[in-house]
């Protein structure tokens, strides 16, 4: 526990609510830098001892704090000062690795599963092969400084990347690899974000809560020879990642 000494009694007798008092005073350690982005706060229990105040009091304070975004809650692991967003967007067309080193981060990833599975009709028209073609599967947890950020399905087909099952993704770049082992080079992409709720399995393993908003993404992407290579869907969490877009006006508008 911390030490008492350095927190500020809430006063019963103020006409301030003990909420407002108790939410003021941690806006307050966040500014200055006492509780850093990405630090655990202390237990709830701990935080009652501390300030001197009902579990209740307390789960009111954190509950508006998480609201404002100061404070994120994980599954499993308790609450922890917000880490800033990542803004996605105005960079060019990147590996997830290449965008988080851009954003000064440190990128990791989960293999949850890597294997063959042969194409479904949609993912047959998307690759422009043929059904039942085998495909190579690949399925990440994504990581910024440690913290899940999304979960990425890559499909690529077996033909174009043989072996590709058998490479090792976890602390390094798929464009990467497939511009070294295959000579291919990422030319161009399309992008689809749609808001879902993302709930069960992926809650748990983004450590978020059932029904926590976040992106559902779809990529297509191409070779220099505007040839669909790859096929990925990523769900991403929407309290730690945001897209940014740069907009220009026509010279005339009708």
């Amino acid at each position: 526990m911390e030490d008492l000494a350095h927190y500020r009694t809430v006063s019963k007798s103020s006409l301030i609510p003990m909420r407002y008092q108790i939410e003021q005073d941690i806006r307050e350690r966040i500014e200055i830098g006492i509780w850093k982005p990405g630090q655990q706060l202390p237990s709830e229990m701990e935080l009652c001892t501390l300030y001197k105040v009902s579990r209740t009091t307390m789960r009111q304070a954190i509950s508006h704090l998480v609201d404002e975004g100061l404070i994120i809650r994980e599954r499993g692991r308790g609450s922890f000062i917000r880490d800033s967003m990542i803004t996605a967007g105005a960079r060019g067309l990147t590996s997830f690795s290449d965008e988080m080193a851009a954003l000064g981060k440190r990128a990791g990833a989960k293999v949850l599963s890597i294997q063959k599975e042969p194409a479904s009709a949609e993912m047959a028209k998307r690759l422009r092969i043929k059904e039942e073609e085998p495909m190579v599967v690949i399925k990440r947890i994504r990581y910024a400084n440690e913290s899940p950020v999304g979960i990425q399905v890559a499909s690529l087909p077996s033909a174009r990347f043989p072996g590709l099952e058998t490479a090792d993704f976890t602390n390094q770049s798929l464009y990467a690899y497939l511009q070294q082992r295959y000579g291919v080079v990422v030319a161009e992409a399309e992008e689809i974000f749609t808001i879902i709720s993302i709930s069960g399995t992926d809650a748990k393993l983004l450590a978020i809560a059932d029904g926590t908003c976040g992106f559902h993404v779809e990529r297509l992407t191409f070779d220099d020879n505007k040839e669909p290579f790859e096929f990925v869907t990523s769900l991403m969490r929407g309290d730690r990642y945001r897209i940014q877009l740069f907009l220009r006006a026509p010279r005339r508008f009708s």
